[in-house]
């Protein structure tokens, strides 16, 4: 049974373009497709393995992220940073950028991943502290609304150490220049 497409439809015409003609025939069933696969992140394995008495920061950086703005589902994408201290578990290198992944892949604000990021890590790691940074372009600042292209936006979410040790804070943001 093919699946009603309709609301997409409705959204073509609402925009005041033909929905039937050879382009957009074929859109509203794509459309749905990817935001079905776009919003539905890969599940992954958060391994972790005994820290072995490494006790100094862990950055991962350039991190890309893709999302979608939950104000007007338009795309907003850029870079993470991640860091941490451990404690007594450090986790396999490509969960960070995993971690940025599911919570970046859905309708989102870029604060909310950012806390989310760092909120998770700290739940799973138990560590000193956990630092998380995202800086990304907003499309629907560039194309609608104020229009001003190549500006980014920058969040942070500091935990534990990153909050309360100011040479810890310092550290981890000069090591991500």
């Amino acid at each position: 049974m093919e699946r009603d497409y309709g609301s997409v439809r409705n959204l073509i015409e609402m925009i005041e373009d033909n929905p039937e003609r050879e382009g957009l025939k074929d859109t509203p069933k794509r459309y749905v497709k990817f935001l079905k696969e776009f919003c539905s992140p890969p599940e992954f394995n958060f391994t972790t393995f005994a820290s072995e008495g490494y006790d100094q920061m862990i950055i991962q950086s350039n991190i890309p992220f893709y999302s979608l703005c939950e104000h007007h589902i338009a795309p907003f994408f850029g870079y993470g940073t991640i860091a941490y201290i451990p404690q007594k578990r450090i986790v396999g290198l490509s969960k960070l950028a995993r971690t940025i992944e599911t919570y970046s892949r859905r309708l989102q604000n870029q604060e909310r991943i950012t806390m989310q990021v760092a909120d998770y890590l700290q739940e799973q790691l138990d560590p000193l502290g956990v630092g998380v940074i995202l800086k990304a372009k907003h499309l629907c600042m560039e194309m609608r609304g104020v229009k001003k292209h190549d500006t980014w936006t920058t969040t942070s979410k500091m935990i534990g150490v990153f909050e309360t040790d100011l040479n810890a804070r310092n550290e981890f943001l000069n090591l991500m220049k």
